[in-house]
């Protein structure tokens, strides 16, 4: 049986079918506003901040965008691309800006 808490790496990428791109959701969140583990399901819930008017001043209110249900493994996977994906944001930030000509043709 194999290890839930270990990734498949080494079973290669899955075939995503194209005709469900066009219907998967984009989530925003601004945090995870809580978290926890239930029957060996990871829990997530994002919650994403609503700037709210009241009279001249502005409230804030809270709620949650999604709630994530996934196996430990997926999980797993799941902080893998987070980290991969931060590590190529840091990396973008320390290349020098591109020099733009000052000069129009």
């Amino acid at each position: 049986m194999a290890d839930p808490e270990t990734p498949a790496a080494n079973q290669g990428p899955a075939t995503i079918s194209s005709s469900s791109s066009e219907r998967a959701p984009i989530i925003y969140f601004d945090g995870a506003s809580c978290f926890g583990h239930h029957n060996g399901a990871i829990q997530i819930e994002l919650a994403a901040n609503l700037l709210m008017p009241v009279g001249a001043a502005v409230r804030v209110d809270v709620v949650q965008t999604a709630h994530l249900r996934c196996s430990v493994a997926a999980a797993l996977a799941l902080r893998e691309a987070l980290d991969k994906a931060l590590a190529m944001y840091r990396q973008g930030q320390q290349q020098p800006a591109e020099v733009i000509p000052t000069v129009k043709n």
